[in-house]
């Protein structure tokens, strides 16, 4: 215990536990973090704010994207390479962009070594299938539960040798020593409501997401954004926070299932996307970059051919924002389906025995969820907010922040997917990241001098502001306030945006920060879903903020950003990251940066003449 430490009033004694390495988050990445720091001797704690296997990385369900050259031999790091930075429209850091191309398929068979089964070639190997954006089939699978099955390998892993585990514990803030190096993370547990600290001489954020401030989105009730507010709070850089993708198939009906993601796979394995009027619509939304050799017919050979590589491919293959740009402006048309979305059909063009053995949780989801049979009937999605790929800023080769001490893998760190992610490549960010994040994290650890603490009266104001509601009556519920929130963030920071929208959702999230600052809660506090909200809220604003303040300042389009009044990519925003921080007078400030150079011998990449034509995709055992 930390000398008598009182927290608050009623809080009791501050429980604390020390460590060299604490991770925070429990999803792919700070499960991969975690084992390696573990593998280098190390203390080390895994703290979730849930329960252990409960990760959004279970939601990632098509697979693991690594240039194995398991299907197609021409595959190789440099063409993953090059579809990822595309993809990513040029936004991304070119050298995570190389890191993570160049190891993903160590990063593959390790997790193999480790006891994950994927799905097979006839010869034996592990089977790679088609995702949007990439050139040629390397997403490494287990059917469509992918995530699942990484995250039962890593948990298996962690478990089996000894790292300490706390669940059901929401971390609050980060503080820094008088050398302004992370030192503590004081949170709470949240089936007894007492205060925790874990002091640590390296620190992982693994957080993962920001979803749950839009209204319609597949992120779980965890993914309020906490690891990002945290790092800012901190003093860490943000960047390109605007970056939010929307995934092109989320089900937007039955209401059981809203929000839930159709994964990828369903159009890799020949799904297609039809409107109101029962027609293939993609074939009008493919973009001047890409030559379109196709006819709008339902022939199983028609493609579209990328006029960089000669791969032809369908178009609903196509990288996900400009997917999710064509659902959007059909739906707009009125060419939508009946509650607000269009028709994902794979029943027409699949028998029922391969949609059952190709995708059995998607089949078995919405059959027992929603009474809708996918081998029988289209499915209603729409985009849904899904990814953000801004976030923390790190150093490419060990995920280090701009704060010493602290360390970031995972969606809770920025850079690496530029300004739209590429299917598949979250899976293997979380395996390449997350072990050189543990790798750095140990490292700095094993060279910090002198012994970490928890700071008194820091940590008495962090359990003050969180115990506030309860001392407040005739305050706002926190359900009202989220609820207005996500509505907000929806309707005027959504998939489309222009600037007097964004101006007014400034203008509103003003409004809801004040709102928030008078939330009252009643009851007591073990699991007291009510309180935990209101502790969720800070993040979530201070993540909405960094998003609407991001889009408004970036006057263009690109990859998930989408400016309605300015419709078209800018060459001069292609060359900066958009970076947010606090000053020393604590205000919110926004500085474009100029992206890291990249070296002419990968620069030359993307000058290379087109490869021969790569067959169609999407046959049995491809």
């Amino acid at each position: 215990m930390a000398d008598g430490l009182t927290a608050g009033p009623g809080a009791g004694e501050l429980e604390t536990h020390d460590f060299d390495v604490v991770v925070i988050g429990a999803g792919g990445a700070g499960l991969r973090a975690a084992v390696e720091a573990k593998e280098r001797g190390l203390r080390t704690a895994l703290v979730c704010k849930s329960l252990l296997g409960k990760a959004h990385t279970v939601m990632a369900e098509g697979g693991a994207a690594a240039a194995m050259g398991n299907v197609w031999s021409e595959d190789n790091w440099q063409v993953h390479f090059r579809d990822t930075m595309r993809g990513g429209k040029m936004l991304n850091n070119w050298r995570m962009a190389q890191l993570h191309a160049q190891e993903s398929p160590d990063r593959i068979h390790e997790l193999e070594r480790w006891g994950a089964l994927f799905d097979r070639t006839p010869d034996g190997r592990i089977l790679q299938r088609d995702f949007g954006g990439h050139r040629y089939a390397r997403l490494a699978h287990v059917g469509d539960r992918t995530g699942l099955e990484l995250i039962r390998t890593l948990q298996q892993r962690a478990v089996s040798m000894g790292i300490e585990v706390f669940m059901e514990c929401k971390i609050l803030r980060l503080h820094k020593d008088s050398e302004g190096r992370v030192s503590a993370a004081v949170g709470y547990w949240r089936p007894t409501g007492s205060f925790v600290a874990f002091t640590g001489k390296a620190f992982v954020l693994a957080t993962g997401s920001i979803g749950k401030s839009w209204k319609y989105t597949s992120n779980s009730w965890e993914s309020t954004g906490d690891g990002h507010a945290m790092a800012l709070w901190a003093g860490a850089d943000m960047i390109d926070m605007e970056c939010v993708q929307f995934h092109p198939t989320g089900m937007v009906w039955p209401l059981s299932v809203r929000g839930i993601l159709v994964t990828e796979g369903v159009r890799g394995d020949g799904g297609v996307l039809r409107n109101s009027e029962g027609r293939r619509f993609m074939f009008d939304y493919i973009p001047p970059m890409f030559a379109a050799e196709t006819a709008d017919s339902e022939a199983e050979g028609d493609r579209w051919y990328d006029d960089h590589t000669n791969n032809r491919r369908p178009p609903e293959l196509l990288p996900r924002d400009e997917v999710a740009r064509s659902i959007n402006s059909e739906v707009k048309a009125g060419r939508g389906s009946p509650h607000g979305g269009v028709f994902l059909d794979i029943a027409s063009r699949r028998s029922a025995e391969y949609i059952r053995r190709r995708l059995p949780s998607m089949y078995h989801q919405f059959k027992e969820l929603a009474g809708v049979d996918i081998t029988a009937e289209a499915m209603e999605v729409g985009p849904t907010c899904h990814y953000v790929m801004g976030g923390i800023r790190v150093n490419a080769d060990t995920e280090a922040t701009t704060v010493p001490g602290l360390f970031a893998c995972g969606e809770v760190a920025g850079g690496m997917h530029g300004s739209n992610r590429l299917g598949g490549n979250s899976l293997s960010d979380l395996l390449v990241f997350g072990r050189r994040a543990g790798m750095a994290a140990a490292d700095y650890a094993e060279g910090r001098t002198g012994t970490p603490t928890v700071d008194a009266a820091e940590s008495r104001k962090v359990v003050d502001e969180a115990l506030a509601p309860f001392a407040r009556d005739g305050g706002e519920s926190p359900y009202d306030i989220h609820r207005d929130l996500q509505e907000t963030m929806q309707s005027l920071v959504g998939i489309i945006r222009t600037e007097s929208e964004l101006v007014q959702a400034a203008s509103e999230l003003d409004k809801l920060a004040e709102r928030a600052g008078a939330v009252a809660v009643s009851g007591g506090r073990a699991y007291n879903p009510g309180w935990n909200l209101a502790t969720d809220l800070p993040s979530m604003l201070a993540v909405s903020r960094l998003v609407t303040t991001g889009a408004l300042a970036r006057r263009e389009s690109r990859g998930g950003h989408t400016r309605d009044d300015y419709p078209k990519p800018d060459p001069e925003f292609g060359k900066v990251n958009l970076v947010q921080r606090f000053d020393e007078q604590g205000r919110l400030t926004l500085t474009p940066e100029p992206l890291p150079q990249m070296p002419p011998e990968l620069a030359a990449l993307f000058e290379e003449p087109a490869a021969s034509p790569a067959p169609a995709p999407g046959k049995e055992g491809h």
